[in-house]
């Protein structure tokens, strides 16, 4: 079973910058499409960025200019570089992973059924 471990939420204030990072526990960042989503309270979950072998196939207007997906094959990470952070950025956010492409929203146990692989979600608080 394939885990997605992420990591480098935190809590910023507005215009500030994070990296984020999701290490797999198998080679798969090479093979599989790979995306972020956030979730903020009572939202669906959301498609930021999604990328096959290293090709970005989808950007959020949302994060266009201030969010870039990037991978590194031989350490199985993806990484999600956050700048000119906002109030309205703050959510879980997940890394998610699929053979197939993943969706640009899923809600509840859904993204479960849909998406073959998901992370535990890290937190990004971007305040005043």
């Amino acid at each position: 079973q394939v885990q997605l471990v992420e990591s480098g939420g935190d809590s910023v204030q507005v215009g500030g910058s994070l990296k984020l990072s999701c290490e797999a526990s198998e080679d798969i960042i090479s093979t599989y499409e790979m995306g972020w989503y956030r979730q903020a309270p009572g939202q669906v979950r959301k498609l930021l960025s999604r990328s096959r072998n290293e090709v970005t196939s989808f950007l959020a207007d949302s994060v266009k200019g201030r969010f870039t997906i990037s991978q590194d094959n031989a350490r199985n990470t993806l990484y999600l570089e956050m700048t000119a952070l906002q109030t309205d950025d703050t959510a879980e956010y997940y890394c998610a992973a699929d053979m197939g492409m993943l969706p640009e929203y899923c809600k509840g146990s859904f993204c479960y059924d849909i998406v073959s692989y998901w992370g535990q979600g890290t937190q990004v608080t971007v305040s005043l």
